[in-house]
């Protein structure tokens, strides 16, 4: 039986998520392990659109991003302030 995650998104992705009609935060079955890619293409979201993952509070590059069932992820896309980048933990990922 597939396990989930709960799955957040921040500002455009906020948008999006919203014009699917889904909850933020998502549950969202995951059955294994998978990189970031991955779980974006399972998601229907382009790569170019993630900036930086939160993987349990971690900021991960989504391409080194590698998420496992009961995980908590947030999606940020390109365009947070350069304050908030440094705050965040992703100031050069």
């Amino acid at each position: 039986m597939a396990e989930t995650i709960e799955l957040h998104a921040f500002m455009d992705l906020a948008e999006l998520f919203r014009a699917r009609q889904w909850a933020n935060p998502r549950q969202f079955a995951l059955a294994e392990a998978m990189s970031g890619p991955a779980l974006l293409g399972a998601l229907g979201i382009a790569v170019e659109r993630v900036e930086v993952m939160f993987v349990n509070r971690k900021a991960v590059a989504t391409a080194q991003a590698h998420i496992c069932p009961g995980d908590r992820v947030a999606l940020v896309p390109p365009g947070v302030p350069g304050p908030h980048r440094f705050l965040l933990g992703f100031k050069n990922r």
